[in-house]
């Protein structure tokens, strides 16, 4: 595979930055996994591994999602983030697993800014973050990627508070087995776009804790109106398969 290109905005810094690969290939050194009704560090199912060199979200050994769901999370534990470009190259394939909500088909997501993996509940089913979400369109329809969720926090456009708890962005539809780089470029809590192939798809700011769409956390961490201006990086795991062949960082430095 040809090496990556650094895609960055035309006022981007002009530093000497580099590409830091935060998934090295072969195992899982340096995250955590944390999924809803389960300790921290217990990889339920064995969902999140490595396989020819990919990191995995597989469920061929799970029966069923879950009652309530078992939703996960795999942290890069060393550092927290944030001013940086992150960047996956991801791809889905296989089924659902049996159980997943309607709306978790071809579904996955890289969440920006997450409190820390040990102050997540046991039961608490996302981390209170910003997710850059990844989908996958069917055989036919057209279903966007590199959207925006936002579990326990609040994102501005234009100096609005965004009403919806996603906001679609303007990508092509990617269809199962495609490979796709996604680039997310994050100032902080002042700006987040979103780039597949060079080209802008999304873009959002001021970050700040609020909001729903997160249960069972601990509500000394969910400070509402707190801006969001740092934190960790996750892999989702909601129930659809999928694979990444690369998950690396550029920190910007400010």
């Amino acid at each position: 595979m040809a090496s990556a290109v650094l895609l960055v905005a035309p006022n981007a810094p002009a530093q000497n930055h580099t590409w830091v690969q935060l998934f090295n290939g072969r195992n899982l050194d340096g995250w955590v996994p944390k999924f809803s009704g389960f300790d921290l560090g217990v990889n339920y199912n064995d969902t999140f591994r490595v396989e020819n060199g990919l990191l995995m979200v597989s469920y061929d050994k799970w029966a069923d999602f879950g009652d309530p769901p078992h939703f996960g999370h795999l942290f890069y534990k060393e550092k927290k983030f944030s001013h940086y470009i992150v960047a996956v190259e991801y791809r889905f394939v296989g089924n659902q697993v049996k159980g997943g909500p309607a709306w978790a088909l071809r579904n996955n997501g890289v969440m920006l800014h997450c409190q820390a993996p040990e102050t997540m509940g046991k039961d608490q089913d996302f981390p209170i973050s910003v997710e850059a979400q990844l989908l996958g369109g069917g055989p036919t329809g057209e279903r966007t990627t590199a959207n925006m969720c936002s579990p326990g926090t609040e994102v501005y456009r234009n100096g609005v508070k965004v009403p919806s708890h996603c906001i679609n962005s303007t990508s092509k539809t990617y269809r199962d087995g495609d490979w796709v780089r996604v680039e997310i470029e994050v100032d902080g809590a002042d700006k987040v776009v979103h780039r597949i192939d060079g080209n802008t798809v999304l873009e959002y700011g001021k970050l700040e804790i609020g909001g729903g769409n997160v249960i069972h956390y601990d509500p000394t961490v969910k400070k509402d109106g707190a801006p969001l201006s740092e934190g960790y990086i996750a892999i989702q795991a909601e129930s659809a398969p999928a694979q990444f062949r690369k998950i690396e960082i550029m920190d910007l430095g400010k």
